[in-house]
C-alpha cells in the first residue's frame, strides 16, 4: 500500500507510515474537548473585586477619621 501523505510504499498492515508518520486510517474515537474553566475564573474575578471594594471602604473610612465604614 502507498501512504498517503508522502506517497511511499509501506506494509499493508502497517498503522502508520514509517517516513513521514501519518496514520493509514482514520482514528476511530474523538478526543475528549478540553473543560472550559470560564466559571471558575469569573467567580475569582467578582471575589477579587469584592475584597478590593471591602478594603477600600475600610480605608476610606478609616483616613476620613470616620473608623471603618463595614
Amino acid at each position: 500500500m502507498k501512504c498517503r501523505n508522502c506517497g511511499i510504499e509501506i506494509a499493508d498492515k502497517a498503522l502508520i507510515c514509517y517516513r513521514c508518520g501519518t496514520a493509514t486510517t482514520e482514528a476511530k474515537f474523538k478526543p475528549a474537548a478540553p473543560k472550559r474553566r470560564s466559571s471558575f475564573l469569573l467567580v475569582g474575578s467578582i471575589l477579587a473585586i469584592a475584597i478590593l471594594l471591602i478594603v477600600a471602604l475600610y480605608l476610606l473610612g478609616v483616613l476620613s477619621g470616620l473608623g471603618p465604614l463595614i
